[in-house]
This record gives C-alpha cells, sequence and structure tokens, in this order.
C-alpha cells in the first residue's frame, strides 16, 4: 500500500456516515461525534479515515486528515477494474465485479461512496454478511488495494501480459 502527499488538492470528500456516541463516566455521559469519511482523486488514488469529536465539523475534518494519510492506489482497466474480487474485513465481505462501460456503478451507499472517490464509473458491487459501514469500507478498500492489472500479473510471474490473457 503505497502513501501519498496529505497535501494534494482537488479531492473528492464524501461523508460515509455520522455517529453519536457516548462515553459514561463518573459525571454522566460525555457525547461525542464519529464521522466515517471517504476521500479520492477519481483517478485511482482513494483513502478513508475516521474523525471523533466534540462537535460534527471537527469529527469531519479530522476525518478528512486521517484519510488523506491514509491514501492508496488502486488498478483501473479504463473506467472499471481489471477483474472480479471479495474484500474481506472483520464479518463483512464485499464483491466487486468488472461491468460494460455504460453500466454505471451499481453500490450501495458505503461501497459507492469509496467506489465513486476512486473514479470508476462502471462496477457491480454485493455486500455481504455485515452492514456495518466502517467495516464495509474497510472490505472495499481491502479488495481494491488486491487488484492487478495483467501487465502487474506477468511481472510478478515472469511472463508477457499476452502470455497470462490467453
Amino acid at each position: 500500500m503505497a502513501r501519498y502527499d496529505a497535501n494534494n488538492q482537488d479531492m473528492k470528500e464524501r461523508i460515509v456516515s455520522i455517529n453519536r456516541v457516548s462515553k459514561t463516566v463518573k459525571g454522566g455521559r460525555v457525547i461525542k461525534f464519529s464521522a466515517l469519511v471517504v476521500v479520492g482523486d477519481g483517478s485511482g488514488k482513494v483513502g478513508f479515515g475516521l474523525g471523533k469529536a466534540g462537535e460534527v465539523p471537527d469529527a469531519i475534518r479530522k476525518g478528512i486528515e486521517d484519510a488523506k494519510k491514509n491514501m492508496i492506489n488502486i488498478s483501473l482497466k479504463g473506467s472499471t477494474i481489471p477483474h472480479e474480487i471479495i474484500g474481506k474485513f472483520g464479518a463483512a465481505r464485499v464483491l466487486l465485479k468488472p461491468a460494460a462501460p455504460g453500466t454505471g456503478v451499481i453500490a450501495g451507499g458505503p461501497v459507492r461512496a469509496v467506489v465513486e472517490a476512486a473514479g470508476i464509473k462502471d462496477i457491480r458491487t454485493k455486500a455481504i454478511r455485515s452492514n456495518n459501514p466502517c467495516n464495509i469500507v474497510s472490505a472495499t478498500m481491502q479488495g481494491l488495494s488486491r487488484l492487478r492489472t495483467a501487465e502487474e500479473a506477468a511481472a510478478t510471474r515472469g511472463k508477457t501480459a499476452k502470455e497470462i490473457l490467453g
């Protein structure tokens, strides 16, 4: 997973979820907010972050900063992904399938945020088992980070892309 400069401009920011969380202390409950944010440049770089603070805008700002620190570069094939893959994280499983040009993004909330921020235009997805937004975003990122183009796979095996594709 390659990391990128946190000062990149023209990034798309998507707030996936905002959650009110509370901690019970001696004097009562302390209420804070957590914000799950996805950031991407629309051309293969995407990251997500979780920010927690006493106020919603502060939590969002912290989430964006965290997302910019944890960006990864993903392999694309035109406007879709090179091959089918299942991303796994915790109980969450996310099936990512390439789609023909013109299909559009067929994805649910958290997966859609990650895929659109990454710049993928045509994809079919299905979130399986868990519906926890944090785990689904993590599973999607894990799946996208494992994508490889035919050229990358060929280089690993010491063959040409033509030999692998058949």
